[in-house]
Parts: C-alpha cells; structure tokens; sequence
C-alpha cells in the first residue's frame, strides 16, 4: 500500500544537541523526508552548529520569522510578543544569535521559502510557520476553534496544515480527513516538568486520513545547559532547559496553557 512518512521538527532555537537526537531517531524511523519548520536560531548556545547538521541530513526548512530576521539583519526576532518582559528577554536571545550566526549562513537563511506545499497519496500538504496567514501568527489548542482551522485548510487549498512557533505541540483532525497540528519545537522543553523535547511524524496512506505522532527527544540538556551558561545566555534560559518549566515568554500563553506550568 502506497505511503509516505516524513519527520517534521519546530523551531531548534540553536538546540543543535536536540537536533542531532531528533534526526537519528528519523532515520531510525525510516522516514522519506525530513522537514524543518523555521525559527533555527533563538534561545540556545552556538548557532552556526545547526547549520551542518541541516546540509548534511538534507533537510528542506521554512523561513520562520527567527530565519527572517537574522537573514535580513533586522533589529528584532518579530516573534509576536506584546509584553516588556517577554520582549526583553526575546531581545537578549535574538541579539546572541545575529551576533553568532555566520555571514554565509545569514544569507542562506534570507533565502527560505516561507511555505512548503508537497502532495502525498493524493493528499496536499502545507508546512508552514506559524500559520499560513502570517509568519508569526500564534496558534494555541485553547484558543484556536476547529471552525477557524477548517476556513483555514480551505483558504489553503490544503488537506494538511502542519506549524510551529508557539512551542507546545498538539494536533486537531478535521472534516473530510483533513489535519491541522503544532508539530512542537526541538529547542526547549515544553513548559511541562520534562526536559525532553518534541517533534512529529506525518505519516500518509492513499487509503486512510493522514495521522501525527509525537515523538520525546531525549538529548543532553545538562551539556547544553553548561554551553549555554559559558556563552553568558540568560540563567532564566538555563533553567528552563534543566527543569521543563518555561521562565520566559509567559505573558504570550493563554490562560488553559499558563496553568499548566510553574510560573
């Protein structure tokens, strides 16, 4: 029976430790392609280290709104905060990343295409950032009506929408087998207690409706915490890697997804 397996891994946020787990347990899955769905840099020690491991496993990437900015040298990440302290915090993580992000690689990452559409056993598919209406729109499992995701697959011409960027997983199945789902982020644990990380597997069958699968990461967060404490990276950062409950970026989470956190 014709099918298609393809591994889908949200923002890396230079969590290049994650990345090398996550793409071994791809092959190990047996995957026909690997894709990335933006936000490469942010948060994390050593940028220019995810780059490599990109090129080598042929990994096709969306432009996130991360990808955008350092490509083009703007001021900011543009990742959609609204409150001072979200922002300066954000402000901090982009300001490390631009300043140790190669020339070579800022270009190649001005080049990303914003969307990647595929088709597999008659089913068309849309990767893209954070929705297909805007790079660095937020869309959460609490806030967002299984209405609003079917008027978005139909304005995209799309059976399966897959995102990223808010950095919590979850997925949504839809009418007339059509999927919508967060394939989660490799770069920081998920506000959760664990410090395991996440990514997805579509997998597609020309006689069944499309399905997800989230997959842990397990990855040395202890290395990465001491990288990341010796580039002077925010001790508010290191410790969301080391105990799974996010420190920053709170304001942006709706009330449903806050509550499940520490702070």
């Amino acid at each position: 029976m014709p099918a298609f397996r393809a591994a889908c891994l949200g923002g890396i946020y230079n969590n290049y430790l994650a990345l090398e787990a996550a793409l071994r347990d791809a092959h190990r899955q047996g995957v026909d392609a690997i894709y990335c769905l933006g936000d490469l840099g942010a948060f994390g020690p050593h940028p220019d280290r995810v780059f490599p491991l990109i090129h080598d496993h042929g990994v096709r990437c969306v432009q996130g709104n991360y990808d955008d900015s350092i490509g083009y040298g703007l001021n900011d990440c543009q990742c959609g905060y609204t409150d001072p302290r979200d922002n300066h915090f954000a402000q901090i993580s982009y300001d490390y990343t631009f300043a140790n992000t190669s020339a070579n690689n800022r270009c190649w990452l001005k080049h990303l295409p914003q969307e990647i559409r595929f088709e597999a056993c008659g089913q068309k598919v849309l990767l893209c950032h954070g929705s297909p209406r805007r790079t660095n729109e937020f869309l959460w499992e609490s806030t967002t009506s299984t209405h609003f995701l079917e008027y978005l697959v139909k304005e995209a011409d799309a059976d399966v929408i897959l995102a990223t960027h808010s950095g919590i997983k979850w997925k949504r199945a839809l009418s007339r087998d059509r999927l919508f789902a967060n394939v989660g982020v490799l770069g920081r644990p998920e506000n959760d207690g664990h410090t395991h990380v996440w990514y997805a597997l579509l997998e597609m069958k020309s006689d069944a409706p499309p399905e997800i699968q989230f997959v842990p990461v397990e990855y040395d967060q202890r290395r990465l915490a001491r990288e990341m404490r010796e580039e002077k990276l925010p001790e508010e950062f290191v410790e969301t890697i080391l105990t799974g409950w996010w420190t920053t970026c709170l304001e942006i989470l709706p009330a449903k997804e806050r509550r499940r956190g520490r702070f």
